[in-house]
């Protein structure tokens, strides 16, 4: 049954992800907004399954950089996540959005994940990060 169970999973996965038009896609949708509350918000987020909602720091150069904010999300569509952030954020400076899954970890719906670990790690698209990058206000 465990057999049939993992399977069922992994199609659906695949069928989830390979989705036409913009409804069945992975992705993170988010604009630029005042941080200065101490929270940014994704006004959409769709995973495949349950994850995180992480937020990089991040310059021109568009590489993920330290972990400065997460949210936990739910398989399917996430709209309004706000994420809390752990430091504070100048106005002016670029953040990545990014959807993490919840693969890797030694626990369940507890966020694993450092700089460069597996734990929680990025979810890629054809080798492409889900993300998205926001200018704080």
């Amino acid at each position: 049954m465990k057999k049939i169970f993992a399977a069922a999973m992994v199609l659906s996965t695949l069928a989830f992800v390979g989705g036409a038009g913009a409804s069945g896609e992975l992705g993170v949708m988010a604009s630029d907004q005042d941080v200065s509350g101490g929270s940014v918000m994704a006004d959409n987020v769709m995973a495949a399954a349950p994850g995180w909602l992480v937020v990089h720091r991040t310059d021109a150069a568009m590489k993920p950089g330290p972990v400065v904010g997460h949210a936990a999300l739910a398989a399917g569509d996430n709209k309004g996540v706000t994420a809390t952030l752990d430091e504070p954020v100048k106005s002016g400076e670029m953040l990545m959005l990014m959807l993490h899954g919840e693969e890797g970890g030694m626990k369940p719906g507890v966020f694993e994940y450092t700089l460069g670990a597996k734990e929680d790690g990025p979810v890629k698209v054809d080798g492409k990060l889900v993300m998205q990058v926001i200018t704080a206000k």
